[in-house]
């Protein structure tokens, strides 16, 4: 190799070859002493400037030096040299351990006291900000992602393996036990059955009984479970009604009298089938959750307008689905103090009966009255609602946030509206351009982006990309200031300008040009001078018009626009979506201002999570826990009206001693009549 040639070292060769502390010195004593007499055989060198890198360092020839040059044999320096940006690279790599101890002290002092001063003077250039640090999207995927599958997606899984084969086919055995049941009831009321043939009827009634109870196992020890944790629910009702029905079918062998099966049988189907809507439900709703990409919530926000709450959108948490999944509703509450009362007023009922007729007679009625107390269609009042609802809001991305969020979504509600939410991003376009006077366009196009920029609204993203698609100049809109009319306007380089619509520029006393008729187009003045036209197109979507129409059709939720785009009148958009639209407020420009920078609080609890995108799945989650609450409120009222009528009914005849009304087939029919409204009025959350 040539001595004038330069060697190229990384830092880890340096490291290698001098070693990285005293320590690993210590350890190979035998390779230093082979190192020394390497080196006392080699000349003096004097030091020269060495050039280091961030990654390279590169050693020169070295020349003799003397020994009063403070530079021992076992130390070498690297030259102080600083970098283009004015950094410094003190690299110091020394051998000798005294001389190391001296220099870690010396570099002891903070760089940036006020004892040291650098010796160079750095170089001064132009300052640059400070990046700010953006959080990528896809961290708040892998976040969300990882909350949902220890959480929905881990739920989903567990209860997917327990399956709905087991319950599905304990339904549908229930469902011929009923018809069996049914078929045999009917017969013995129109006189089919020989008197030969009664025991083996009161027989396999009773037999049949007992397997319809096999079939709803589950929900008699629900039953007793729910006994045993103090509360008292219409599974425990319907283990107090199986026990009564079985003593009385005991004395209908006796005394060889039907016993009311199918309509105990017809009860242990509707509680089976309210079990299997539950789990369907929140297997719908875990699988929404599960399946999501993104996810938003609705807040309510007390005191957000006049004293009106609101609901506002902002970011989800899946806390607040997991922490509220298994709420349950407070009409629940009330249907379990009834189905209490009611088998007080049974049993009462019974012991009036069996003092005034015999024993016999009052278990008779306490049966009877059992189950007319508790419409078989009670059992599904707060499931089915809820599992039709949730069936429409999978298919949109949506889930409630337990039924507590129905009471709160059910109350008297404003819903802003944002210019977003009825024209999304690219259903704006530009439909054609016409410069009027002596301005350049560009001039035209940059003032009224500068002024639609100040404004925002679904115009800004139109006009800037326009903009930016010839190059033109950026300005800044100063005085801006709202219209009534319909428009906009500001001062850019100190000319006044305006944009708005036709009618707008003609009140403010611009000349237009004659014969001009066009609807839905932007107009710029510029110092009083028409200069420009911008014909836009929206375009409407299926699902937000769906959505807007959903709003405006409850009496207590009105929609209202907080957005200040002067495009968005009260006229255009009516003709845009053809939706009634006498329910929507449309607030002062200042008023929307105000509303519009408005937040939900940090501590609001969430009442619906939306994974999908659009208008449509957040107003169907509003306006289906509506339906949901007014369905579950006139069930309740109903199957209360029917039960407490049914006792009535049982307490008259029990005192008058009238039995032959309490047969099989009437309390059969009064149970199928029940029916009709329960399961019309569950079916309210079907059409939203």
């Amino acid at each position: 190799m040539d001595e004038n040639e330069l060697q190229e070292f990384t830092l880890e060769d340096i490291l290698k070859e001098f070693g990285e502390g005293s320590d690993e010195r210590e350890e190979s004593s035998q390779e230093q002493t082979e190192l020394q007499q390497e080196q006392d055989q080699q000349e003096p060198v004097q030091e020269e400037s060495v050039q280091a890198t961030t990654d390279t360092v590169r050693f020169a020839p070295v020349e003799e030096t003397s020994q009063d040059s403070g530079v021992t044999d076992a130390t070498i320096r690297l030259e102080v040299i600083p970098d283009v940006k004015g950094k410094v690279n003190n690299a110091q790599i020394i051998d000798d351990e005294d001389e190391q101890e001296n220099i870690v002290q010396e570099e002891s002092t903070e760089p940036y006291s006020e004892q040291w001063e650098p010796d160079y003077e750095q170089p001064i250039g132009e300052y640059v900000p400070a990046r700010p640090v953006l959080i990528h999207p896809r961290s708040r995927f892998r976040e969300l992602k990882r909350k949902l599958v220890a959480g929905p997606e881990k739920l989903y899984y567990a209860m997917s393996e327990k399956g709905l084969g087991k319950l599905q086919a304990a339904i549908f055995f229930s469902v011929l036990v009923v018809l069996v049941s049914a078929v045999a009831t009917a017969m013995f009321a129109f006189g089919l059955v020989q008197p030969d043939r009664m025991r083996l009827m009161v027989f396999s009634q009773f037999w049949i009984m007992l397997v319809s109870a096999l079939l709803g196992s589950f929900q008699l020890i629900e039953g007793v479970a729910d006994l045993v944790r103090k509360r008292f629910s219409l599974n425990t009702l319907l283990v107090f009604t199986f026990l009564i029905c079985c003593v009385d079918g005991i004395l209908c062998l006796r005394q060889l009298r039907v016993p009311c099966c199918a309509a105990f049988s017809l009860q242990v189907t509707m509680s089976l089938w309210r079990t299997y809507q539950q789990r369907t439900a929140m297997l719908g709703q875990l699988d929404t959750m599960r399946k999501a990409t993104n996810l938003d919530s609705i807040t309510l926000q007390e005191n957000y307008h006049q004293d009106q709450s609101a609901l506002l959108r902002s970011e989800g948490q899946v806390e607040d689905f997991m922490d509220t999944l298994y709420d349950s509703p407070k009409q629940e509450k009330v249907l379990s103090i009834y189905a209490m009362v009611a088998l007080g007023v049974s049993v009462a009922t019974g012991i009036v009966g069996a003092v005034l007729h015999g024993v016999s007679v009052g278990v008779q009625v306490a049966a009877v009255t059992t189950l007319a107390a508790m419409p078989a269609s009670m059992f599904v009042i707060f499931s089915r609602p809820m599992a039709v609802l949730q069936k429409r809001l999978h298919s949109l991305g949506s889930v409630l946030c337990g039924w507590q969020s129905v009471e709160q979504l059910s109350k008297k509600l404003l819903f802003p509206l944002d210019h977003s939410d009825l024209f999304p991003t690219g259903n704006v376009k530009l439909n054609g351009v016409k410069f009027y006077g002596s301005r350049q366009p560009d001039e035209i196009i940059a003032y009224a982006t500068a002024v639609v920029s100040a404004n925002g609204g679904s115009l800004e993203p139109l006009f800037t990309g326009l903009l930016d698609s010839r190059n033109g100049m950026h300005y800044t809109a100063e005085n801006f200031r709202y219209y009534e009319d319909g428009g906009i306007g500001g001062e850019v380089n100190g000319e006044s300008v305006l944009v708005g619509l036709l009618p707008f520029l003609k009140g403010m006393g611009v000349e237009v040009p004659e014969g001009m008729r066009i609807s839905q187009a932007v107009c710029v003045a510029v110092d009083g001078e028409f200069c420009g036209l911008f014909a836009v197109a929206y375009e409407t979507t299926r699902a937000n018009a769906s959505g807007l129409a959903t709003l405006c059709g409850y009496r207590k939720l009105q929609p209202v626009l907080i957005s200040n785009d002067f495009m968005l009148t009260e006229e255009f958009i009516r003709g845009a979506f053809d939706v009634n639209i006498k329910r929507m407020l449309f607030p002062q420009p200042d008023v929307r201002l105000e509303m519009s920078q408005k937040e939900p609080e940090a501590d609001a609890k969430a009442v619906a999570l939306v994974t999908g995108s659009g208008l449509a799945p957040f107003a169907y989650a509003v306006t289906g826990a509506r339906s949901l609450k007014s369905a579950v409120v006139a069930g309740v009222a109903v199957h209360m009206a029917g039960g407490i009528l049914g006792m009535v009914m049982m307490l008259v005849l029990a005192i008058l001693g009238a039995t032959q009304y309490l047969t099989p087939a009437s309390m059969f029919l009064y149970e199928l009549l029940w029916m009709i409204p329960g399961l019309l009025i569950t079916e309210w959350t079907r059409s939203l």
